[in-house]
C-alpha cells in the first residue's frame, strides 16, 4: 500500500459554536461532509499544505495553529495507508466561496454536535477546539 499524508483544519466560530465543513463530491458513492483540508504534495509541509487546501476549497485564508488530531487506515479500494493530521486554523482572511465546484459541493458552518457526527475525534467546545489542547507542530527545516 503506498503511503499518503492527508491534511484537515479544524475551523471554529467561538460565536455560533460552529465548524466549517465542506461537501466532497463522491467518485464512486454519494457525496460526504469533511473539515477542508487534502493530500499533501510532494516536498509540501503539513502546514503549508493545510494552508493551502483551505484556500482552495472554501476561499479562505487561514493560519494554523498546532494540531488536535492524528489517525490513520487502510483505504483498500484506493490501495493507501493514509495518515490524517488535523489542525486547529483561524481565518485571517479570503472570501468563502467554492473554487473547485468540480470537487465541492457546499461550504457550510455546521453546529459542533452535527459536525462531530463526520469527523473521526470529539470536537467539542471546551475540548478540541481551544487552542490551549493543541499540540504544536514545528517543521525543523532540512536536517
Amino acid at each position: 500500500m503506498k503511503r499518503v499524508n492527508v491534511v484537515y483544519v479544524l475551523l471554529y466560530h467561538d460565536t455560533t459554536n460552529k465548524i466549517l465543513m465542506v461537501k466532497n463530491k463522491g467518485k464512486r458513492s454519494s457525496s460526504y461532509y469533511t473539515l477542508p483540508g487534502g493530500a499533501v504534495e510532494d516536498d509540501e509541509t503539513l502546514d503549508h499544505a493545510a494552508i493551502r487546501e483551505v484556500r482552495e476549497e472554501t476561499g479562505l485564508e487561514v493560519s494554523v495553529h498546532g494540531m488536535i488530531n492524528i489517525s490513520e487506515a487502510f483505504l483498500e479500494e484506493r490501495g493507501h495507508h493514509a495518515i490524517f493530521f488535523t489542525f486547529l486554523g483561524r481565518i485571517t482572511g479570503g472570501k468563502q466561496e467554492i473554487i473547485m465546484p468540480g470537487e465541492i459541493e457546499e461550504i457550510t458552518w455546521m453546529d459542533t454536535e452535527q459536525a462531530s457526527k463526520y469527523l473521526h475525534f470529539e470536537a467539542e467546545q471546551d475540548g478540541l477546539t481551544n487552542q490551549s489542547t493543541a499540540i504544536p507542530y514545528k517543521f525543523l527545516r532540512n536536517l
